[in-house]
């Protein structure tokens, strides 16, 4: 008995049949549309939305290759650059990564000249890209270390704990005023946020030093008493800034990182002594002759500039009215009398 095999019709057909990838189909379509509207090539571009410089481009490929030309070709370069460092230098490199896992391609050629191997940055961090990429270098595994120091005093502000009289929360900031190259003056600002009472000052230096002689001067020339300060993370409101704090038996808040929005009274405060007496006043640039000037500023701003969040009412006004001082109490507190100003 003989079996013979049989070809189920059409088989040869589909085999002959290119398997194409999809963008070599979609732009086997578009030769399709043209053969058949009578190889008009605007009318095939306004169907597909393609350009006339990209049907051309194809075109060619087409003609002589059929379906599969328009297949996409590869992009590598005929002549690839050959790697030139041998095992050895990849050894040394390797071992000296694995020493110093955290020291860049830089300092890494810098060690091997050192050990009389000649070889280039740019080589260095193609051997380390190779050695990942082969996965002969693992890098360690790092962890994130957080150092936090701890302080003694200072403490984040409770949500509920708000400022009802004044000198409940008096904020405290610092502002850099550059007004010449070369020049640059550190004004520390307290700012009461009830009152709107301001005490400014300027140094040289925003240092721990600084801001504790400037909380002195906060204390005496506020005229009621400052029960809470709050501050930023600044370095200068640590060390002996807290110690002096805790001496006197005042709260020390401190705002959490990225939050300036919550020392919003004293941020205020800079751009109002920014636009009404660092942009306006002609003085020398040193702490001796900024000093009188802007202590006379500070008179006017609180005894003479109308606040709109007072109702057009100055700080001492605010307070007079408040039965918080004595009338004439706000003079006792400054330098020079409204009149000199």
């Amino acid at each position: 008995m003989s079996i013979y095999g049989s070809v189920i019709p059409g088989a040869e057909r589909l085999a002959k049949i290119p398997v194409l990838s999809k963008a070599a189909r979609r732009r086997h379509r578009w030769f399709q549309y043209w053969e058949t509207h009578n190889h008009n090539v605007s009318l095939t571009c306004r169907y597909f939305g393609i350009s006339r410089q990209t049907f051309y481009y194809w075109k060619p490929r087409y003609t002589q290759q059929g379906p599969r030309g328009l297949e996409d070709r590869s992009c590598r370069p005929r002549r690839v650059k050959q790697r030139t460092w041998s095992l050895v230098l990849i050894g040394r490199v390797k071992a000296v990564r694995e020493q110093y896992p955290r020291w860049g391609k830089d300092k890494l050629a810098v060690l091997l000249w050192r050990e009389g191997i000649a070889c280039s940055v740019s080589m260095v961090g193609r051997i380390l890209a190779h050695l990942k990429h082969t996965r002969q270098l693992v890098e360690p595994v790092y962890q994130a270390v957080k150092v936090r120091k701890r302080r003694q005093h200072a403490r984040r502000k409770p949500r509920d704990d708000t400022a009802r009289e004044p000198g409940d929360i008096v904020q405290i900031d610092t502002l850099d005023v550059r007004p010449i190259p070369g020049t640059i003056l550190k004004q520390f600002t307290a700012r009461d946020m009830v009152s709107r009472w301001d005490v400014v000052e300027v140094y040289s230096r925003a240092t721990a030093t600084t801001a504790s002689r400037f909380l002195q001067r906060v204390l005496e020339r506020m005229p009621f008493q400052v029960r809470a300060i709050q501050v930023d993370g600044g370095s200068e409101f640590m060390a002996e800034f807290e110690d002096t704090c805790q001496q006197r038996g005042l709260q020390l808040f401190v705002l959490p990182p990225r939050s300036p929005k919550l020392n919003g009274h004293v941020e205020r405060a800079q751009r109002t002594h920014t636009e009404e007496f660092w942009e306006v006043t002609d003085v020398g640039w040193t702490v001796a002759e900024v000093q009188p000037e802007l202590r006379a500023w500070e008179t006017v701003y609180n005894t003479v500039r109308p606040h709109q969040s007072l109702h057009y009412r100055t700080p001492a006004e605010f307070l007079v009215d408040g039965h918080w001082i004595e009338p004439g109490l706000n003079q006792q507190n400054q330098s020079s009398p409204v009149g000199e100003v």
